[in-house]
């Protein structure tokens, strides 16, 4: 088992005390939004015999497995991270398998360079992501009833927000939305600006409800993300509880700690509330139209302790033990790879002393490898299944 040294991102939206609390360490004062455990190019885990990406590359059915190599090829297939929102992140979709493909060899063909601000795909994969709380944790998830988003927009008294609450009333409910959208984002800037600047206004009087959506057009003045993240649900998850994302699902992480993971995969089409490029006519090719509950994940106990968060897709698997003092040994022996990462009390892996995980520590269990953990604390475990 390989102990990482992972990258922390200080990306602008990030908390400037949440990470360094969970790891015991001073604040520097900067953001710091998302710590890295991973194969991931961009930033890898490092370990004692190399970079992760290296040491996987190197022998990959040795690290992964004969039966995840296959499956998914020589790479880990998944990112987990720690995430410290201090701020909003954009509003955000990610396209399903096929149009992750299209779309990069389109832009491939095009000749965008993968590094230009207006590249939608860098990559030619999905991008499922889970997100599971460890302290409180807000978010914007899929797109309500478009009669509850009316009556939402509607209660603002904002002349200027009536077209979109008549559109919101018709029917079928998917042309409803599509169209609200469309117009929301294709509207002219200053004019939205200023509808954005009196939504804003009455938000913040109003409270309640509302208090989410004063608290983005704070962050984002005049951005017509504003609007358009009120036609979303807003969901509140207590620790432990976790969000699935899948593909064509708008959503936005608001304010919280959680454990993210998700495929490795960089593919993200912005609806608003960022300054970067937003694509309207890709994003719209992308988006589900369809009302839904925010769908809250709860953990599944099973008999040897083992709390899963159930997903439709294979790329990942997120679980985690609960460890009471004076707990049972558990074996966590897997014929696929593993990281473990420990976010409260203490974890003993193997035999007394080889390995002791605290807050914020985690290590890379390659495929078969024998693994057992005891202590007292919380351990998650990403894997795959193949």
């Amino acid at each position: 088992m390989d102990l990482l040294q992972n990258t922390i991102r200080p990306y602008a939206w990030g908390s400037p005390t949440a990470i360094p609390h969970l790891l015991g360490t001073e604040p520097t004062g900067e953001p710091q939004a998302e710590m890295w455990m991973g194969a991931h190019p961009g930033a890898p885990s490092r370990t004692p015999r190399g970079s992760l990406a290296d040491v996987i590359a190197a022998d990959p059915e040795r690290e992964l497995g004969a039966a995840a190599v296959a499956r998914f090829g020589p790479r880990l297939p998944f990112l987990l991270k720690i995430l410290a929102a201090g701020a909003p992140l954009s509003l955000q979709v990610h396209p399903d398998l096929d149009q992750a493909r299209q779309g990069y060899d389109d832009e491939e063909r095009r000749g965008v360079p993968l590094d230009a601000p207006h590249r939608n795909y860098k990559d030619a994969n999905h991008k499922p992501e889970l997100i599971c709380a460890l302290t409180e944790f807000d978010g914007l998830c899929g797109f309500r009833a478009p009669v509850q988003a009316a009556d939402l927009l509607d209660g603002l008294g904002v002349d200027s927000l009536k077209p979109y609450v008549d559109l919101l009333h018709a029917h079928p409910e998917d042309a409803a939305l599509r169209e609200v959208l469309t117009a929301v984002l294709s509207a002219d800037r200053e004019d939205m600006a200023r509808t954005v600047t009196e939504a804003t206004t009455a938000c913040t009087r109003l409270g309640g409800d509302y208090g989410p959506y004063a608290d983005l057009a704070h962050h984002y003045p005049g951005d017509p993300g504003v609007i358009a993240a009120m036609l979303l649900n807003h969901v509140r998850l207590q620790p432990g509880e976790a969000l699935y994302l899948g593909a064509g699902i708008p959503h936005a992480y608001l304010n919280g700690l959680g454990v993210e993971i998700m495929a490795n995969s960089d593919n993200v089409l912005r609806c608003g509330l960022t300054p970067k490029h937003v694509d309207v006519p890709e994003l719209l090719r992308i988006v589900r139209f369809e009302p839904s509950d925010p769908g809250v994940l709860r953990p599944e106990a099973s008999p040897d302790g083992e709390e899963v968060y159930e997903t439709p897709i294979d790329e990942f698997r997120l679980s985690r033990y609960v460890l009471p003092p004076g707990g049972a040994t558990h074996d966590l022996t897997r014929p696929t790879p593993q990281i473990l990462l420990c976010t409260a009390g203490t974890v003993r892996l193997g035999d007394p002393g080889e390995q002791e995980l605290t807050p914020g520590r985690s290590v890379f269990v390659p495929a078969g490898e024998h693994a057992e953990v005891s202590g007292t604390g919380t351990l998650f475990r990403a894997t795959v299944i193949a």
